[in-house]
């Protein structure tokens, strides 16, 4: 069911779907990126996912999420810089109760949903099994999700500070967390790149990597 499908609430009532997010900003054979933007008060139109995802806090506020099903509703408290992996649910939609702004990016994994049983990731001969650092010494960076198909780190430099990461042997995404200038970068097995350097510290950046194909 895709956005625009009419479905059925228990009561009878007739729910036309929308999207899972409000713009796309990313888009290739292996990953959907979404912008999802709430102001206070604002809600998504009913939705429904159809690929694992990964969601990424940019800018919090207290948030619910209803099910069209009648279950529960389900309290959300996320933190800037952090992550949760979600596999396909039901029909749901998110509410902003707060008083801020809400923004995340939403990372769908076509590779585990509308493109399972795709081609693995062409690694290059010589690119290592696992990611790093070009940097010698110790990084600044936290887990924030550790699964077997994604991991999620979290990593802020001081201003000015700069730091050049190198993916494994499987595709990762580097997501700016900055509200100033918010990017995402996809890359590819072996790939690197370099965080820049800020004028002042900010809520810095998140790494994404795609483990689900990996050795």
């Amino acid at each position: 069911m895709t956005a625009g499908t009419t479905v059925q609430a228990p009561d009878g009532t007739e729910v036309v779907l929308g999207e899972i997010g409000t713009r796309v900003l990313l888009e290739n054979s292996r990953v959907r990126v979404w912008e999802v933007s709430l102001a206070p008060g604002e809600a998504q139109a009913w939705h429904l996912h159809h690929n694992p995802y990964v969601v990424l806090c940019l800018a919090t506020s207290p948030c619910h999420m209803d099910w069209l099903d009648g279950s529960p509703a389900r309290q959300l408290s996320e933190t800037i810089g952090g992550s949760v992996y979600r596999p396909v649910s039901p029909v749901h939609m998110l509410t902003n109760d707060g008083d801020s702004p809400y923004l995340n990016r939403l990372v769908e994994l076509l590779d585990l949903g509308e493109e399972a049983g795709g081609t693995p990731y062409e690694v290059a001969p010589g690119v290592a099994q696992e990611s790093g650092f070009e940097e010698d010494g110790e990084i600044p960076t936290k887990t924030v999700v550790d699964e077997a198909d994604v991991r999620v780190q979290h990593v802020t430099l001081g201003a000015g500070e700069s730091l050049t990461w190198r993916t494994g042997a499987y595709p990762a995404l580097v997501v700016d967390l900055d509200l100033g200038s918010p990017t995402v970068t996809y890359l590819n097995p072996g790939e690197s790149h370099t965080l820049p350097a800020k004028t002042s510290q900010t809520s810095g950046f998140n790494l994404v990597e795609l483990l689900y194909y990996s050795a």
